[in-house]
């Protein structure tokens, strides 16, 4: 798992303004990596979950993810967005997305990842980090251990 997020997994200036477009630039950045076999077909399965409840969490935190077959590894990308980006939290847009992409069949690695996010998450320090952190490959090293630098 320690290769769940890579460097190249992260993006500290993500231009995207709706979920839709955040998720497919860190989905693209898991095709370029061969983690996500078919864009579209990924996109369709991240949409179809954010359909059924929004992804968005109160402190400004969007985690859109699913299960998919076009998923070979469980992946985690990230992107921090100076303008925010509405995933349907109560407190307003979220500038810091985490797509997390699971293989179809690997619940286990799907809810792992999120469970060990969302505790990482209460940490304001670790947010506070990640909203501060300069370069991609310390964001994915503070993501993976957790620690703030």
């Amino acid at each position: 798992m320690s290769n769940m997020i890579t460097a190249d997994l992260v993006d500290l200036d993500l231009s995207a303004d709706t979920k839709e477009a955040a998720a497919r630039a860190l989905a693209e950045r898991m095709v370029a990596l061969g983690r996500v076999t078919d864009l579209d077909g990924f996109l369709a399965d991240v949409a179809a979950r954010e359909a059924q409840m929004p992804t968005g969490l109160d402190g400004g935190i969007g985690i859109p993810h699913c299960r998919s077959e076009h998923v070979t590894e469980p992946t985690l990308a990230f992107g921090r967005s100076a303008a925010g980006i509405d995933f349907g939290a109560a407190d307003g847009p979220a500038d810091l997305v985490f797509l997390i992409a699971a293989p179809t069949g690997a619940d286990d690695a799907h809810l792992g990842i999120l469970s060990a996010l969302a505790r990482q998450l209460m940490n304001t320090e670790f947010t506070d980090a990640l909203r501060a952190v300069g370069d991609p490959g310390t964001a994915a090293a503070l993501i993976l251990g957790g620690e703030t630098p």
